[in-house]
């Protein structure tokens, strides 16, 4: 066992299975005491099972680890809540939280049932929110902590995942929220673009150019509830691991300007303004959309 986070306590969200599950072995192996909540729900979010976060905390002990598993629902209050408060109740203070869970229920936008938005937002965002909520009043009063949020490269956008978009992008905003909002207390919050080989990523209908496993996203996870992240000031960043590959995302800043002269806005002013000189940020997901269209049209599998 390593000692990357020795002492700490970290609480991990969606970690009976997949990235969640690689996140809680690696900071039970780098010496932290691990909260494991997983709510145990299929891909769809449905039949909640309890026994999969038990799993894991026995997997932590057998190696020598410490753990507690938590089966709530995060993308409630007191499902939030209650991750913190058994963290507190059993080792007396909180770290790190990583918030993992997630669920899909992919569907095209014109198509999408109120049904199938809610859950899924309320998963990911909510239950970011629900989380982030409950510890960083704890960490306010240490005086210290790291939140971390998972997102997707999908945050710029989605074929058929408008909920799952929707949400992803919410957390980023979240995430820098809690940056900008927690900085003088300590506090770091970051988030995570995972791309691994998850049941998630597995309905993924394209060939992924750059994919790794879970533990590659882990080992970025524990560095960032390390006291080595801290040090560096790193917080209210975006970064993503894919196999072999690390990379952080820009941050939101205008572009070009353009001011209007001698009166006010008109559209036929904007119309001879708007395109020649502050123009368009092109979209990437676009031309990748091209792309696969004309590999599908070949017959072939696209790539991403």
């Amino acid at each position: 066992m390593g000692n990357f986070l020795a002492g700490k306590v970290v609480a991990v969200t969606g970690a009976g299975r997949g990235i969640g599950r690689a996140v809680a072995l690696a900071c039970a192996a780098e010496g932290a005491r691990v909260v494991v909540n997983d709510y145990g729900v299929s891909m769809e979010g449905s039949a909640p099972t309890s026994e999969v976060a038990e799993a894991v905390v026995k997997e932590i002990a057998a190696a020598g680890g410490e753990a507690v598993a938590v089966a709530d629902d995060i993308s409630t209050m007191a499902g939030g809540q209650r991750i913190v408060d058994v963290a507190l109740a059993r080792y007396g203070r909180v770290d790190g939280v990583v918030c993992v869970a997630g669920i899909l229920r992919e569907r095209m936008l014109f198509n999408m049932a109120e049904e199938e938005w809610d859950p899924v937002v309320a998963t990911h965002l909510k239950g970011t929110f629900t989380v982030f909520r409950a510890a960083s009043a704890v960490m306010r009063k240490q005086g210290g902590g790291t939140l971390i949020g998972f997102t997707s490269g999908n945050h710029q956008g989605s074929v058929a995942q408008a909920n799952y978009s929707a949400a992803k992008g919410g957390i980023i905003s979240l995430v820098r929220s809690a940056a900008l909002g927690l900085h003088k207390y300590g506090v770091t919050a970051n988030a995570v673009a995972p791309v691994a080989r998850t049941r998630m990523s597995a309905n993924v209908p394209m060939e992924l150019a750059e994919i790794g496993e879970p533990e590659d996203v882990a080992a970025l996870v524990v560095y960032l509830l390390s006291e080595r992240a801290r040090d560096e000031g790193i917080t209210g960043q975006v970064y993503t691991v894919a196999g072999p590959k690390i990379a952080v995302w820009a941050q939101p800043r205008e572009l070009r300007a353009a001011y209007a002269q001698g009166g006010a806005w008109t559209p036929e002013r904007i119309a001879q303004c708007l395109p020649g000189t502050v123009g368009t940020d092109p979209m990437p997901m676009l031309a990748r959309l091209e792309a696969m269209a004309e590999a599908a049209a070949r017959g072939a599998r696209p790539n991403a």
